[in-house]
């Protein structure tokens, strides 16, 4: 592999695909071929999207050397199959959320990670969002304080572009899996563990009107609200809906520290602060932050490790955990209490 470049296929020609390729491209990768199970539908897509290569057999690109690397963008029933075909095949892989459907199909992909000395990073676009890394820094200088409560949404109105997101045979859950594991893995990724968990839940919309003019049944739940308790002490409320008109920017965040509050992809913009006795501001402060190309950063530091400029993350444990959250989150609506979560595990 040539040391400015790293060749990639896409595995899955759906919506999230345009993320992946425009961001590979703004980081400096090649995306060399597209692989869909529709051939008239992937060809159109690959048009779009300026890749001159298709395939309707994922195997072919991971036996083509010239292929460093996989983004492994399928629906979630796919996802250890094919995540574990690529690893022993040889190839890094950035696989999309949720890592799979369930926490052991997890285990099973961290397994073969392993053995194929970790080439494995989960998808979790939303860390390195720049007011995000901005956040992480301040909470890295301790002064902000400690974290008293967090507010967490992540709200849509559903997915319309397939009918595969609304059925159990392809899902393993609906919002919280689709939807909520962002804002798990945000919640954990700067604020540390979630060590317990509450939750209520509903089936708002039970039918839903594709953007095609399709009908489906939908009997996952599209709306939650969830409570959990961090390990260093601090509150979070979390808020998921596939049914939100409006819905927000990717999320929207809000935290309440000692020290000071912060508030991300709100009304007061990308960032703001209000923490006077850091600004020297008693007001909100909107902090400059880096304009850069959507998921530029994100994919940057994926092709790092594939070029084996910086080490493996920790994205694939990550992504075990917050299949395991939402698990807890099933179960604790489900029997209306507290569910315990310790070491990727519940009780």
């Amino acid at each position: 592999m040539a040391a400015s470049r790293a060749t990639i296929a896409v595995i899955g020609a759906g919506f999230i695909a345009d993320y992946h390729v425009n961001g590979l491209r703004a980081a400096g990768g090649e995306v060399t071929a597209l692989v869909g199970r529709r051939a008239d539908r992937t060809a159109s897509r690959a048009r779009e999207l300026g890749i001159g290569r298709t395939e309707t057999d994922y195997r072919t690109v991971l036996e083509d050397p010239s292929i460093d690397a996989v983004v492994v963008a399928s629906p979630d029933d796919t996802h250890e199959a094919i995540t574990i075909d690529a690893l022993d095949a040889g190839k890094h892989v950035l696989l999309q959320k949720p890592m799979a459907l369930d926490n052991s199909q997890c285990r099973r992909i961290i397994d073969a990670d392993e053995r194929a000395g970790r080439r494995l990073t989960v998808s979790f676009m939303h860390r390195y969002f720049p007011e995000v890394r901005w956040l992480q820094e301040v909470l890295a200088t301790g002064s902000l304080g400690p974290v008293h409560s967090v507010r967490v949404r992540n709200a849509t109105p559903g997915a319309d572009w397939a009918d595969w997101f609304f059925n159990p045979e392809n899902v393993s859950g609906g919002v919280v899996m689709q939807l909520g594991v962002h804002g798990i893995d945000l919640c954990r990724h700067l604020f540390g563990p979630i060590v317990s968990v509450s939750a209520e839940a509903l089936t708002a919309r039970p039918r839903r009107t594709l953007a095609d003019g399709r009908e489906v049944v939908a009997t996952l739940e599209d709306n939650v609200v969830a409570a959990y308790r961090l390990a260093n002490g601090g509150l979070v409320s979390h808020e998921m809906s596939y049914t939100e008109m409006a819905g927000c920017d990717r999320f929207r965040l809000e935290l309440y520290a000692e020290n000071g509050t912060v508030w991300l992809r709100t009304e007061r913009g990308k960032a703001a602060i209000f923490a006077p006795s850091l600004t020297g501001e008693a007001t909100w402060v909107q902090p400059p932050l880096a304009d850069e190309a959507f998921g530029q950063a994100h994919h940057a530091h994926w092709l790092s490790i594939v070029r084996g400029e910086a080490s493996a993350d920790d994205t694939p444990l990550a992504g075990l955990e917050s299949v395991t959250i939402a698990e807890a989150i099933y179960r604790a609506a489900r029997e209306s209490r507290s569910v315990v979560v310790q070491g990727g595990s519940t009780s």
